[in-house]
């Protein structure tokens, strides 16, 4: 093993007491090909179940494991399933089951596409993905948690174990059993508008909290009905990418930063990015997705050293590799030749959206040609099945169908409690200096201000229920506003006015500011200003002469300019998702604040990228790790 490995991690140990956090190094051997796996049973003790299954099939059969099908673009009597063995299927940011967006419109969906699954030959059932990446967050009436930007914050990792677990036993009340998720990328440059799918800029905190997620998601075997599969993603250095190399989206020019260049080293890539992988594959995970940015020049999905290389040989990763959303379309030379080239690169299944049908055709000729040897089908299957054995699904005594029994989970009041909590723990007090926290119990009237603390489509951020998310009323849940009107002392008027009128007169004013939902590509900023209608909110609070508390919702610190000095007081609240008590619990005094910055916080946008291992992080507004108590 060379050096740059065994030295390249520093994991964080976590020592909780109460509320108090003790963050120290401690030495982690490198990892090998046969690596003992902390939390699951190695994948490879599946192999003469699988082989066995293996020697059965035809290529037609091989090459469909490898396929994975956007289920809104399949026919609507399924027939496609069935009739190219697809391996899986997904539900992609925006595709819901029809007639509505619920609970049971889910399950009878997954049911349908399981059910004709299990009309094949050798009856292998299909995994259906989904990117449940805070909560079963595609689901209205699902709990949704905060981001992980603000799990970060919390530093918690026991409590980001639990809010994974809760996740995955939503999903598995609607039948599905993977998520995209966790996320384990290091952003070190805010601009990036998947900044928030991070726990924090720094390696140690993303590999404790990235291996907290598998664990919650996967539990201990795989096989449990109440868990799912976890994907971590995005192999490698998706947070890494230089500004201005990704290649234009759209009209206004927009460049994706995941889809990027890396340009490091394999030892600084693997100290700085590979670090939530290495703790994920000693957690057993069961899937990893290559991400759309390139290393060196060369794209994630078609590089062999990165897929085969380092990730299967060197790290040992047993399970099996999903492409991203059409990521084959950036590999360059034609998509037969992108195919050949990221199945020859250790790719293993293809997400293929609409494309499917041509996938099929297309790699089922690469193999009879030799241009894809049959040697890395049959290892790009055995992977699946390897999983798939794991996960109980070849049990031919086990339903495959849904247990309905575990809908009355979803949104539960139990779920939400473990909510409310993280909402609680990933606040940051970033200022106080007129001690305006927690709300005074003689407080007469305060007055909110703010279109953002009556909005719950905003509190939840990108990735809830559409892509990019969605102002109004997306989902049940509990607004900032709401909270707050339910919290405060016998006695105490609270009132409201989105454009912030009417402050005169109050004792306190809390004024809700921010971004406005979005999620890849479109959140990518050069500004990182607070959402121009907030603008004239903060002056007519300023106007009224009343102290002003300031609590900003977004997926990343954004630039305060003069409210860093008029406020009061400013807390972090990211986007907290359904359960917006847990603001008002901090606000209030029920819960003194414990957040700390899992991100470093800068003056102004020329900072950037500004992040603790930056030459000018001293210059930071507020540096990695700060936040305030009462």
């Amino acid at each position: 093993m060379k050096n740059w490995f065994a030295a390249a991690l520093a994991l964080v140990g976590l020592v909780v007491a109460g509320t108090a956090i003790l963050r120290q190094e401690m030495p982690v051997e490198a990892a090998a090909p046969q690596a003992a796996k902390t939390g699951q049973a190695a994948l490879t003790a599946f192999d003469p179940q699988v082989d066995k299954l293996l020697a059965q099939m035809t290529l037609d059969e091989k090459v469909g494991q490898m396929t994975q099908a956007e289920q809104g673009e399949l026919p609507k009597d399924l027939s496609d399933v069935d009739g190219l063995f697809l391996g899986s299927v997904f539900s992609g940011g925006n595709s819901d089951p029809s007639p509505a967006n619920t609970v049971q419109d889910w399950t009878e969906m997954y049911d349908r596409l399981m059910a004709r699954s299990l009309k094949t030959r050798l009856k292998i059932p299909i995994l259906f993905g989904i990117d449940a990446v805070h909560g079963h967050s595609n689901v209205v009436g699902a709990t949704i948690f905060p981001h992980n930007v603000a799990l970060g914050a919390t530093r918690n990792a026991k409590l980001v174990e639990e809010v994974h677990r809760l996740t995955a036993l939503e999903v598995r009340a609607t039948g599905i059993q993977w998520t995209f998720s966790p996320c384990v990328t290091v952003p070190q440059d805010i601009r990036w508008g998947r900044t928030y799918e991070g726990f924090g800029e720094d390696p140690a905190l993303v590999a404790e909290l990235g291996a907290a997620a598998v664990r919650g998601l996967q539990g201990t075997n795989l096989a449990d009905p109440l868990r799912v599969l976890a994907c971590a993603k995005h192999f490698i250095g998706d947070g890494a990418t230089n500004w201005g190399t990704g290649r234009p989206k759209d009209k206004d020019g927009r460049f994706p930063l995941d889809q990027g260049d890396v340009t490091l080293d394999k030892a600084a890539l693997m100290k700085l990015h590979g670090q939530g992988y290495i703790t994920a594959v000693k957690q057993g995970v069961g899937s990893i997705m290559p991400s759309y940015n390139s290393w060196n020049g060369v794209k994630a999905s078609a590089s062999e050293p990165l897929l085969t290389g380092l990730l299967k040989k060197e790290l040992g990763f047993e399970g099996f590799l999903i492409s991203d959303y059409n990521a084959l379309d950036d590999i360059p030379g034609g998509f037969r030749s992108a195919i050949k080239t990221s199945i020859n690169a250790g790719m293993d299944m293809v997400m293929v959206p609409a494309k499917y049908k041509e996938f099929y055709k297309l790699l089922k000729s690469l193999a009879e040609s030799g241009e894809v040897p049959m040697a890395r089908i049959d290892d790009a299957v055995r992977r699946i099945l390897r999983v798939k054995f794991a996960m109980g699904l070849m049990d031919p005594k086990r339903n495959m169908l849904a247990d309905r029994k575990l809908q009355a989970s979803v949104g539960s009041a139990e779920h939400r409690a473990v909510a409310r909590q993280a909402v609680r723990e990933s606040l940051v007090l970033l200022k106080n200096d007129k001690k305006l926290l927690p709300i005074a119990a003689t407080t007469k009237r305060i007055h909110v201000a703010g279109v953002s603390a009556n909005d719950i489509g905003i509190q939840c951020g990108g990735w809830t229920i559409a892509w990019q998310g969605q102002p109004g009323p997306a989902t049940k849940g509990t607004t900032i506003l709401e909270g707050l009107k339910a919290a405060v002392k016998k006695g105490t008027e609270v009132t409201y006015a989105a454009d912030g009128s009417g402050a005169k007169g109050a004792d306190l004013a809390i004024v809700v500011v921010g971004e406005r939902p979005y999620a890849e590509m479109f959140g990518d900023s050069t500004d990182l200003a607070i959402n121009k209608a907030d603008l004239p909110v903060i002056e007519a609070v300023k106007a009224s002469g009343v102290p002003f508390v300031v609590v900003v919702l977004s997926g990343r610190p954004v630039i305060l300019g003069d409210l860093a000095t008029s406020a009061g007081a400013i807390v972090a609240a990211w986007w907290p998702g359904t359960e917006g008590q847990g603001v008002a619990d901090v606000l209030t005094g029920a819960y003194k604040p414990t957040g700390k910055l899992s991100f470093t916080w800068p003056k102004s946008v020329d900072q950037l990228p500004l992040n603790k291992h930056s030459k000018n992080a001293a210059d930071a507004l507020y540096p990695f790790g700060f936040g305030l108590s009462y």
